[in-house]
């Protein structure tokens, strides 16, 4: 007896563009009014509508994570994502870390493991670290590197980048640990 196909419901999506549309993107808890042509990168909107520009335009393609940020505090490639697409959702990036001057724990953590050669793939490896360690307080070196797996570092410094991820678990631990007492 063969199964009959049943056709999907019909939803009604609203259509944008072609032309410029208005949208309102939440970025390290701010939102933006910006006006944008609906096949606007997020990459794009944020480093040439909004100046953030931590997030690092390498690959261009999915492929190196560079461009990691924080939607709804998952890590994605911001330039695989329309920015349309996350209008209203909250959009983190590298610029939002320090909080009143003072480096957030993991980008202390990279420092003092000396985490980096040339910095260009540092921003998106710190904000999968923090997606990490978001989700598992206290990961193990397979946990970190699996994490990691999707932003590429072409000096090689994967070592002391997942030294840093551990280091930075320890560090906001302490922090949790003080601020319970």
């Amino acid at each position: 007896m063969a199964t009959k196909a049943v056709r999907p419901k019909r939803v009604k999506i609203p259509v944008r563009g072609p032309g410029k549309t208005p949208i309102t993107l939440i970025v390290n808890g701010q939102a933006h009014e910006l006006l944008v042509e609906p096949r606007r990168t997020l990459l794009d909107a944020l480093r040439k509508d909004l100046g953030l520009t931590g997030a690092k335009k390498a690959c261009d393609e999915g492929t190196c994570g560079a461009c990691t940020v924080l939607l709804d505090g998952k890590p994605i490639y911001a330039c695989m994502a329309l920015a349309i697409e996350c209008e209203g959702r909250a959009i983190e990036t590298i610029e939002g870390l320090a909080r009143d001057g003072k480096l957030h724990p993991i980008q202390q953590a990279f420092i003092e493991e000396d985490a980096l050669q040339c910095g260009f793939c540092t921003p998106g490896q710190i904000m999968a670290v923090k997606a990490l360690l978001d989700a598992n307080p206290s990961p193990t070196l397979e946990d970190v590197k699996r994490a990691l797996s999707g932003n590429l570092c072409r000096c090689g410094a994967y070592p002391k980048i997942f030294k840093a991820a551990l280091r930075a678990a320890e560090l906001l631990e302490s922090l949790r640990a003080r601020h319970s007492h």
